[in-house]
C-alpha cells in the first residue's frame, strides 16, 4: 500500500479536517482518503451530468419566428447608427 505526505496544509484546512475526522469517527488520514474517494468517484458524474443539463438547455426555448428571420434581426440589430460616418469637420 502506498503511502502520501502532505506538507505545508494551512492550520486552518487541518483544524477543519480534524473536526469532519472526528465527527464521522474517522482518523485524519482515514478522512483524506475518504474524502478523495469520494470526489474520485463522482468526478466523472459531474462532468457528465453538466454535459447533459446544457444539452438539455440547448434549443428549449420556443420561437414562431424561423431561424432566417431571427438571423435578419440580429444582424440589423448590429448594424452602426452612423459610427462610421467620415468625420470632417473634427480638426477645423
Amino acid at each position: 500500500m502506498a503511502n502520501l505526505q502532505v506538507k505545508g496544509i494551512d492550520d486552518d484546512l487541518y483544524r477543519a479536517l480534524k473536526a469532519r475526522a472526528d465527527r464521522e469517527h474517522r482518523s485524519v488520514s482515514r478522512q483524506v482518503i475518504a474524502i478523495i474517494e469520494k470526489h474520485l468517484a463522482t468526478a466523472g458524474d459531474d462532468q457528465r451530468r453538466g454535459a447533459a443539463d446544457f444539452l438539455d438547455l440547448a434549443g428549449s426555448w420556443e420561437d414562431e419566428r424561423s431561424a432566417e428571420e431571427i438571423a435578419r434581426e440580429i444582424r440589423k440589430a448590429r448594424r452602426s447608427k452612423g459610427r462610421n460616418k467620415r468625420m470632417t469637420d473634427v480638426f477645423d
